[in-house]
């Protein structure tokens, strides 16, 4: 099949830089254009690690934009306490030997899918504050492109940065409220924190596996989750780190991996107690589906995927096996 034509939209921090290798050097995905936000990181530092990261799969020719630098009505809050001062584990990597392309974010999000009409396929990996600001100079957008799969939110209401909410929503919640009241089920897909922590968790003996393999994407990959690792053991419990933007990129990249999804009518909490949370309507008498939520992945074939991506001995390299074969 060929390669899935994607813009990305990103915060890049350490599980986005790998979500960017399986976009880039998996043989599923042709990056058009990356997009970056503040999230994770600063902005200027999210597109360091994006051109960090694509320069690691050997594609420095992918255009990188910059974008908002802030929520759209509160101020930035990030998560540099789980991915590090830098967002890649602070491991000292070196700097990009390219930098990012002069024009916005915000216009590259408009601008390709009107010269690519129905085409392109956007993931966002990040706080959705770019996608909500292109949506309010056109409201059509997500007509534009093919699908849209946003890393995002939490169905089961078990959150990593409150109580109910997961971190790209809780970041800028009226972004995230713009896009589901523009959403519709049919083209936009959400991929949440709940399927990362069922679905995407590397154990011990993944990591192992990760050291073993002795790559430059494999050791890339372990070296600069070791914070999320101690995030993952401290505040989470979780039996290892697990990979929110990795699996939403699979998804994105082969949605036969997905084995539950639902349909629902979700809305998005702005209080400040609820901040974030979604508020999903599964009566009979409930609005009409706005998103499409993946509930459950099949954790071998997203596991096989990441592991064939990494085990090329150098960037661009044949992989070990078919990917497209999950």
């Amino acid at each position: 099949m060929p390669a899935l034509p994607l813009i990305i939209d990103t915060d890049t921090g350490s599980d986005d830089a790998v979500a960017l290798l399986l976009a880039a050097a998996s043989g599923l995905g042709d990056i058009r254009a990356v997009t970056t936000v503040a999230g994770n990181v600063p902005v200027a530092v999210a597109a360091r690690n994006a051109l960090i990261s694509l320069e690691t799969a050997g594609r420095t020719d992918i255009p990188v934009h910059l974008g908002c630098g802030g929520p759209m009505l509160r101020e930035a809050s990030g998560a540099q306490e789980v991915h590090g001062e830098d967002g890649m584990g602070d491991t000292g990597l070196p700097d990009p030997s390219t930098a990012p392309q002069d024009g916005h974010a915000v216009e590259a999000l408009l601008s390709y899918p009107r010269r690519h009409p129905g085409e392109l396929t956007l993931v966002t990996l990040a706080p959705l504050t770019n996608i909500a600001a292109a949506l309010l100079l056109d409201p059509e957008l997500f007509t534009r492109y093919r699908h849209v799969y946003c890393m995002a939110g939490a169905a089961d209401l078990a959150g990593n940065v409150s109580p109910t909410a997961e971190f790209n929503v809780w970041a800028d919640p009226e972004a995230a409220r713009i896009v589901t009241r523009a959403a519709s089920a049919d083209k936009v897909t959400w991929i949440g924190w709940d399927v990362s922590r069922k679905d995407a968790v590397m154990t011990p003996a993944d990591q192992q596996r990760l050291v073993e393999l002795g790559t430059p994407m494999a050791t890339f990959t372990h070296r600069i989750n070791r914070t999320v690792a101690d995030f993952a053991r401290n505040v989470t419990g979780l039996a290892g780190y697990d990979l929110p933007d990795p699996i939403a990129m699979a998804v994105a990249l082969d949605p036969a991996l997905i084995t539950e999804q639902e349909r629902a009518h979700v809305q998005i909490s702005v209080a400040d107690e609820t901040r974030g949370q979604m508020v999903i309507d599964r009566r009979v008498s409930a609005p009409a589906p706005n998103l499409t939520l993946v509930r459950r992945v099949a954790e071998a074939g997203f596991k096989k995927l990441l592991f064939d991506t990494v085990a090329a001995p150098d960037p661009g390299a044949p992989l070990p096996g078919d990917a497209a074969a999950l």
